[in-house]
């Protein structure tokens, strides 16, 4: 039998004492009659031990409680429940003394729910008063699963409200992550754009400045060639030096801008921080200890290996003037899986390799920090930075495909992090300068100049004639495309990209549809938003030295003979 169907019967049962006589039979025979259950109980204690199993109500005889000592009982009956108010039935006698008036009262107060039935007494009134007591019973048993359901639902509910809350605090910490790496992301891309027109305002400037260093470098190239005072030519060599130093400027407000060419490729960046080694050594001194932690199953990046070691040098500098008493320089190189969650959050998705210079030094402060990568923007005394380093470096990172993050701590130190993408391909092998002496060839061609601008033109013209060219010129794009179209005898064309009205690349393109094949050489200070496919080799970036115009130009008149970068050419005069 379940023990459920048990516990119920014992719920459902009638305890008799009646110890005196047989009532206890008589009663016991009367409620089987009435198919009630009963058990007939030997005396006090036995009656305690079944009422903690379990009834539904007791018929005691009055001398019961008069043979044995109620204390126990009535302990009972005051440890109940609240829910329980267990039915006594006392069958008292027909007694009327003071005595037992009083006996049966302090019985009604102890035991509490107490009916007093006076012998003699029919049949159907002692079953209605126990019926009645049952039913009673039964209602307290109804409260108390009641009370039970209840207690099961609120503590259902609890562990509910704990799981629902437990939810709610993860969501809650979700969602506080997701605005904070949104707000993250938000700076990000303030930044980036604010990065980004001050790139093209920047580019914009470069390119101006190129088109006047250009004449400038190159007319003092030509004064000096030509001069054979020694006092005058130290006065150009010093002009020279100086535009030079503009030049390296305009160089690195280009990298920030991102419109200066690199020549990208797979490179090992333990390779090129390992070579550098005794060059950083040389610039950052006895007083900084410099150490390379490098990963030793390193991913080929994609960089312009120069580009890289300029990267270095910079950093390397800034991280040895935070530290003007002396510290530690650490270089490090790791590889940057997809799923880094350091990984900084501009990134697009994909493999990376980082190289990164830490310093033990003076550290940013927050507003420091923001400015960081501001052209121009710097921390040290006048006339000790141009404010250019990170800038460049992060034009670099940018226009490689990668980025740059800084993580400092004010009187701490501070790490720059440049991310590059990964590659598969192995890295390159640098090429050496074997054919750098080899003289260059002359050949008698005619040469189109385009640009725009007078100066440059007229610089072009002048080299270009002093190496044995015949020279023809166009002052913008339309007039190229005329002269051209005219039938003039044209062996290449030397053109400036940024033009108004009409770019260099559409100019070319426009003139290969007539003159396929054709040799050209690009001239820029400054690329911008073009056509030009990135991977273009016919580029001449300004400013250049004649040295550097020749060599280009016998590559594209005489391809396989031609040596890139050789020496400087002495000048011929033109034929008359």
């Amino acid at each position: 039998m379940p023990a459920n169907t048990e516990q119920l019967e014992l719920e459902h049962r009638v305890l008799v004492l009646a110890p005196i006589g047989r009532d206890a039979q008589a009663a016991a025979q009367h409620l089987s009659e009435s198919k009630i259950g009963s058990v007939v109980c030997d005396d006090l204690n036995d009656l305690l031990v079944k009422l903690g199993e379990g009834a539904a109500a007791a018929l005691v005889t009055e001398e019961a409680f008069l043979r044995g000592g109620t204390q126990a009982l009535e302990t009972w009956v005051a440890s109940q429940p609240p829910w329980s108010d267990f039915p006594f039935i006392v069958l008292t006698s027909r007694a009327t003394s003071a005595a037992a008036q009083g006996y049966r009262t302090r019985l009604l107060e102890s035991l509490g729910n107490v009916s007093l039935l006076e012998r003699p007494l029919n049949t159907v009134t002692l079953m209605s008063a126990i019926r009645s007591a049952m039913r009673a019973r039964s209602r307290q048993y109804e409260v108390h699963d009641h009370l039970r359901d209840r207690e099961t639902f609120a503590a259902q509910l609890e562990d509910q409200v704990r799981e629902r809350t437990r939810e709610l605090e993860q969501a809650n910490e979700q969602l506080r992550q997701q605005i904070a790496e949104r707000r993250q992301v938000e700076a990000a891309l303030q930044q980036a754009q604010k990065m980004e027109v001050i790139g093209q305002m920047t580019g914009g400037v470069a390119h101006d400045f190129n088109n006047l260093l250009t004449a400038v470098l190159g007319n003092l190239e030509l004064a000096t060639r030509r001069g054979k005072d020694e006092s005058i030519r130290r006065y150009l060599e010093g002009a020279t030096q100086a535009a030079q130093r503009g030049a390296k400027i305009t160089s690195q407000l280009l990298a920030f801008s991102r419109t200066q060419r690199l020549q990208t490729q797979p490179v090992d960046l333990n390779a090129i921080v390992t070579a550098m080694g005794d060059l950083l050594f040389r610039t950052i001194g006895a007083t900084v200890r410099v150490e390379t932690i490098l990963e030793r199953s390193l991913w080929p990046a994609t960089a312009d290996p120069s580009q890289i070691e300029l990267v270095v040098l910079n950093l390397a500098v800034n991280g040895r003037d935070a530290m003007p008493d002396g510290g530690r320089l650490t270089i490090a190189t790791a590889n940057v899986p997809h799923g880094d969650r350091r990984k900084p959050a501009e990134l697009p998705p994909g493999d990376y390799v980082s190289v990164c210079v830490s310093d033990t030094g003076v550290g940013m402060t927050e507003d420091v920090l923001r400015k960081a990568f501001e052209p121009f923007f710097t921390t040290k005394p006048v006339g000790s930075g141009t404010g250019l380093g990170l800038s460049q470096v992060y034009g670099i990172a940018k226009q490689t495909g990668g980025t740059v993050a800084i993580d400092t701590q004010v009187d701490r130190g501070t790490t720059v992090r440049v991310y590059l993408p990964r590659t598969t391909a192995a890295p390159a092998v640098r090429p050496t300068d074997e054919s750098q002496n080899v003289p260059l060839r002359r050949h008698e061609a005619t040469i189109l100049v385009v640009d725009d601008d007078r100066d440059v033109r007229e610089l072009a013209i002048s080299c270009l004639e002093n190496l044995g060219y015949r020279v023809l010129a166009a002052d913008g794009g339309q007039a190229a495309l005329d002269l051209t179209a005219s039938g003039a005898t044209i062996d290449m064309i030397l053109v400036d990209i940024a033009m108004p009205e009409i770019t260099g690349v559409e100019v070319m393109e426009a003139i290969l549809k007539k003159r396929p094949g054709i040799p050209f050489l690009y001239m820029t200070g400054y690329v911008g938003p073009t056509k030009l496919d990135p991977s273009e080799q016919r580029v001449l970036k300004k400013p250049f030295t004649i040295a550097e115009l020749a060599a280009k130009v016998e590559e594209l008149l005489f391809p396989g003979d031609a040596v890139r970068g050789g020496k400087v050419i002495p000048l011929v005069r033109p034929a008359s």
